[in-house]
């Protein structure tokens, strides 16, 4: 299938559906509070032998702010950054962000490319070159994708949006919306986290012209069934012990689902505090220090910080946690790929087919996190471009 597409002049689109260009510059003002701040951190009075214990540990909070105070350059990364084509638009009254790449390769497929929380739109940076350019990364030139990679609204560049009820589903019709915006008659959907959910959201609601949907994470669990449970595999019943210990850690689950303002007053007022927040997830709760690249890491909690969005990316939660007619789980029947990576908490796929009725692809890595674009871009976009490969 051919999904070439006329040349976009952004400026031209009528006043409603605007697109903008946009560019990165933060005043220096506001790196100079940053270093005041870090360099005036007031640190917790924990047990010396806490480690990871009681939440993300202290050793490691102290060096990584060090590294952010003394070695970090954000310039550098905003410049990198600004290297990449991006705009905004109004989309249901919520500003969005979002990164535009056009392949060269005439018959490249539209991806739109969902990040998480505490994640952004850094966690693509790696994907968008052997996406947009095999031919330039050792693939095939009929691999080729055109990305677009929006920031969730309450994220990142996007902001806050200005009034409630930006839930999944809501999410996932702007982005149909941005993609007809865009003129791409035919696309497909990728995400992880948040963006899983997304992805997985559109598939359900199957907006014109949507291809398929390749995911990290399927949230499908028990659901308490005991037949469920008859002859689990080893493998999954592991899975399923680190789907436990997971829940046993993830308090920040159920403070973002139940009280995102109260938490936010000490994330908008402290770098440290909010680097701690954005660590307790990458860092696998102390499973698996650094590993991300630390620059990358604090280039994703500057977005938190300069754009001062810690409480409306923390409203996901409650947006979703209170969306009305959750009672039954709704059936994805679009064609739908998923990526299972070592270090993440795990999809399983008896209890995933349940709910999603048209899995094609399922694939599963011995390396990877939970942020697998930004550990393991390698692997996921090999089975990118497997799957797509079925559509074009």
């Amino acid at each position: 299938m051919s999904n070439s597409t006329p040349s976009i002049n952004h400026t031209s689109i009528a006043s409603t559906n605007e697109i903008k260009p946009f560019r990165i510059n933060i005043p220096q003002a506001d790196l100079d509070d940053l270093q005041y701040r870090l360099s005036h951190t007031r640190w917790p009075d924990t047990l010396p032998d806490a480690g990871w214990t009681y939440g993300v540990s202290l050793t490691y909070v102290k060096e990584l702010v060090a590294y952010w105070k003394n070695e970090y350059d954000w310039r550098k990364n905003e410049t990198r950054l600004n290297g990449i084509p991006q705009f905004t638009t109004t989309i249901d009254g919520a500003n969005v962000h979002f990164f535009h790449v056009r392949s060269a390769e005439p018959d490249a497929l539209p991806l739109i490319l969902t990040h998480g929380w505490p994640g952004s739109i850094v966690e693509f940076l790696e994907l968008i070159g052997p996406l947009t350019d095999p031919r330039a990364h050792g693939g095939d030139p009929a691999d080729a994708f055109h990305v677009v990679i929006p920031s969730v609204p309450g994220f990142g560049f996007s902001g806050p949006p200005r009034d409630n009820g930006w839930n999944t589903p809501r999410i996932a019709k702007a982005w149909a919306e941005l993609m007809k915006r865009l003129g791409y008659e035919y696309y497909g959907a990728h995400g992880g986290d948040v963006g899983s959910l997304v992805s997985r959201e559109m598939g359900i609601q199957k907006p014109e012209g949507l291809l398929g949907v390749h995911v990290l994470q399927l949230f499908s669990f028990p659901s308490g069934d005991p037949a469920e449970m008859v002859d689990l595999s080893t493998d999954d019943q592991k899975r399923l012990q680190v789907l436990a210990n997971f829940h046993e850690r993830a308090g920040y689950n159920a403070i973002q689902q139940t009280r995102p303002l109260t938490l936010s007053y000490g994330l908008a007022d402290s770098p440290a505090g909010q680097l701690a927040w954005n660590a307790e997830l990458f860092n696998g709760f102390g499973d698996g220090v650094d590993a991300v690249n630390r620059d990358a890491f604090l280039t994703n909690v500057m977005l938190y910080w300069l754009t001062n969005t810690a409480e409306s990316s923390a409203r996901w939660y409650y947006e979703d946690a209170h969306t009305k007619d959750k009672a039954a789980p709704k059936l994805n029947t679009t064609p739908t790929g998923v990526a299972v990576f070592a270090y993440d908490f795990q999809s399983m796929k008896r209890f995933a087919e349940r709910d999603n009725t048209n899995i094609v692809q399922w694939s599963e890595f011995e390396r990877g996190s939970h942020f697998a674009a930004m550990d393991a871009p390698d692997l996921l976009t090999i089975d990118l471009r497997n799957f797509f490969r079925r559509f074009r």
